[in-house]
């Protein structure tokens, strides 16, 4: 009996978070140099500020799948956490494929110059 009162639950909730989802989003995998959207409010005003960088990590969860996102600005690396299907992410644009053989790009954090590069991957499409 409790089980069906949690198939219940689940389906309540699966189909709310349904209705959150985003459907224009692109195929994005690690190693990605991709450009986000983010919508930045300032006083009464809202404004989209691209941020550009490489995918380093994904996490899968429905509603709640994030990536990380690293670039180097001014010698110093930066990382942001974007929600995907947040109201917070306006865009994502896939820029270039990265061929990589992790599913977690980590060690780009100890690495300098042009040694953070990836190669650019040509059989999956834009």
């Amino acid at each position: 009996m409790n089980f069906l009162k949690y198939m219940n639950a689940y389906d309540i909730i699966h189909s709310i978070e349904a209705e959150q989802l985003k459907s224009d989003l692109p195929e994005i995998y690690i190693g990605d140099t991709v450009k986000v959207g983010v919508v930045i409010q300032e006083g009464g005003k809202e404004r989209t500020q691209p941020y550009e960088g490489i995918v380093i990590a994904k996490r899968h969860g429905g509603v709640n799948t994030s990536i990380t996102v690293r670039r180097v600005f001014q010698g110093i690396g930066v990382e942001r956490i974007f929600l995907v299907h947040s109201p917070g992410v306006e865009s994502i644009k896939v820029i270039r494929r990265g061929k990589v053989r992790r599913a977690k790009l980590f060690y780009l954090r100890d690495r300098v110059g042009k040694a953070t590069r990836v190669k650019q991957r040509f059989d999956r499409p834009l």
